[in-house]
């Protein structure tokens, strides 16, 4: 059964993991305990018969919210948990004072750009070089 709730600071270890096993810049423990005790900002995690498959996390900036990031573990990915945690997380957007939402991804990564777009999401802009490890433009999208 999937359950998604808020991050607790004993999830940070098994989040950075996921997160170190699907990205080439992955945040650190340290850098995901700092927005779980952040007042500005949501993280939550998907668990899947007990066990952490991914997460998701978004900052309140001056009442817009930007996501930081959406992982799903490598071996939980195509079931709908991206999804589920995105629904979730932009569900929860109007109660924690968030109104257009933004995020960053790889030009590349299609797969991404697609839920995203299944979101409402639509892209407005291109960051040059966003990204290393390798070096990739990033697609700015905003759901208004």
């Amino acid at each position: 059964m999937l359950l998604i709730r808020e991050m607790k600071a004993s999830d940070v270890e098994v989040v950075s993991k996921i997160e170190s096993e699907a990205f080439s810049m992955p945040w650190s423990a340290k850098d995901f305990l700092e927005m779980v005790e952040a007042d500005y900002a949501y993280y939550y995690v998907a668990e899947l018969d007990g066990e952490i498959a991914g997460c998701c996390g978004i900052r309140n900036i001056a009442g817009e919210g930007e996501i930081t990031n959406v992982v799903v573990a490598k071996e939980h990915r195509q079931k709908g948990i991206g999804r589920k945690l995105m629904e979730y997380m932009l569900e929860k957007t109007l109660e924690n004072g968030m109104g257009d939402c933004t995020l960053e991804v790889r030009v590349s990564n299609q797969p991404a750009i697609r839920l995203y777009e299944s979101l409402g999401f639509k892209g407005e802009g291109v960051r040059p070089d966003f990204y290393e490890k390798p070096k990739e433009d990033a697609l700015i999208m905003w759901k208004r």
